[in-house]
């Protein structure tokens, strides 16, 4: 089914498409730019993009963005990544900045918001060694001192800290009654003082990172919102975290699509197509009906919530972020298995777009706690 789009946003799309066909269509640029796939964020071209002023999409005008919505926000995440353009750190800024502009103050507001829409890089932690998916578990401490707060813990699990200017911090100000409470968000420089960061090594290449706090000073001005309320502004921010994922994972798993149909329309065995073969011919049309379904939750859930974009859409935001990514994770092994051998060659790149879609039912709220929240909104 066409997608209908206006004039502007086809146009939109069509620009993404040609820029990362120009600047990382072939496995050759991509490898000049990840580092043979080492590297999953290229700041050259990350600052190209910045230029064209596609990373100030979601931005407010007033501080040099687009302003615009969700949905051109989502056709701009899928559209980079079905091109596989090497730019995560772009997810991660996203989502921080999305809070500075609900809760920081003006001045945290101008520095990220305006370094944002000039390629800068932003990072956000919250999980611990023992607090995953249980984010109100976590320990790592902000104790009060004069003039600000000492920090002392490990967070684990920071994308993109080892590229970002600054990593948004949740940790425990106060032990109230419920967990959920004393938590407190802080901008913190990567450069300071008592701040350690170490990668940590994945299938996946190098984005993910250990954060260690060592009698780590803050002022008083890097507390970001309201002390204590972390969680509640955390929860503010849901609607952008999972539709992030979704969209990204949306252009990912018809990359995969894509590059297996072209694959089995090419191959030959026994004097013909092996699509041409029953077995594998349903398998793309079952595919492809469910990279339509997923399309069309993603476009309708962004459109819901540029209607209404102070309610938080607990339940579609996590089934477009469970579908999309259980999605890619299944696109890409059916086309691992449909290309035989060659789907593990490095050459043919089914194996990195396999290895990038198999976190993505992890992080974010790994796929069972999306099917809790899913439940829950149904009173189960």
């Amino acid at each position: 089914m066409p997608r209908v789009l206006s004039d502007e946003r086809r146009d939109f799309v069509n620009a993404i498409g040609e820029f990362c066909r120009r600047e990382c269509g072939t496995k050759e640029q991509r490898d000049k730019l990840t580092a043979h796939g080492a590297e999953s964020h290229n700041q050259e071209l990350y600052t190209k993009m910045a230029e064209l002023g596609w990373l100030g999409i979601a931005v407010p005008e007033e501080y040099g963005g687009a302003g615009r919505g969700m949905t051109d926000l989502c056709l701009f995440l899928e559209e980079t990544a079905y091109g596989r353009a090497p730019i995560s750190g772009f997810s991660t800024t996203v989502v921080a900045a999305a809070a500075y502009e609900k809760f920081a103050d003006e001045e945290q507001k101008r520095v990220v918001l305006e370094g944002v829409v000039n390629g800068r890089v932003e990072a956000i932690s919250m999980s611990e060694p023992g607090a995953g998916s249980d984010v109100g578990a976590l320990t790592c401490r902000a104790e009060r001192t004069e003039g600000g707060y000492l920090i002392n813990g490990q967070k684990t699990w920071c994308s993109n800290a080892h590229i970002a200017d600054h990593v948004l911090l949740v940790a425990r100000t106060s032990q109230e009654e419920s967990k959920h409470q004393g938590l407190t968000q802080f901008m913190v420089p990567t450069g300071v003082e008592g701040l350690q960061i170490t990668g940590i090594d994945t299938m996946g290449g190098r984005e993910v990172n250990d954060l260690y706090f060592t009698d780590c000073f803050l002022p008083d001005s890097a507390v970001v919102g309201v002390v204590g309320q972390a969680w509640t502004q955390l929860m503010a921010g849901l609607n952008l975290e999972r539709m992030i994922l979704a969209a990204l994972m949306l252009g990912t798993a018809r990359r995969a699509f894509d590059d297996t149909l072209d694959y089995v329309r090419q191959r030959e065995q026994f004097g013909r197509p092996i699509g041409s073969f029953q077995a594998l011919k349903h398998r793309i049309a079952d595919m492809a009906t469910e990279l339509e379904c997923a399309r069309l939750l993603v476009d309708d859930v962004a459109a819901a919530i540029d209607a209404e974009p102070g309610r938080v859409f607990a339940r579609e935001a996590s089934m477009a972020k469970l579908k999309c990514t259980e999605l890619a994770k299944h696109v890409a092994l059916e086309g691992m298995q449909m290309m035989g051998g060659y789907g593990y060659a490095t050459e043919y790149g089914m194996e990195s777009l396999l290895r990038s879609t198999v976190v993505s039912t992890v992080y974010g709220g790994t796929s069972e706690i999306q099917r809790d929240i899913i439940g829950r909104t149904y009173g189960l």
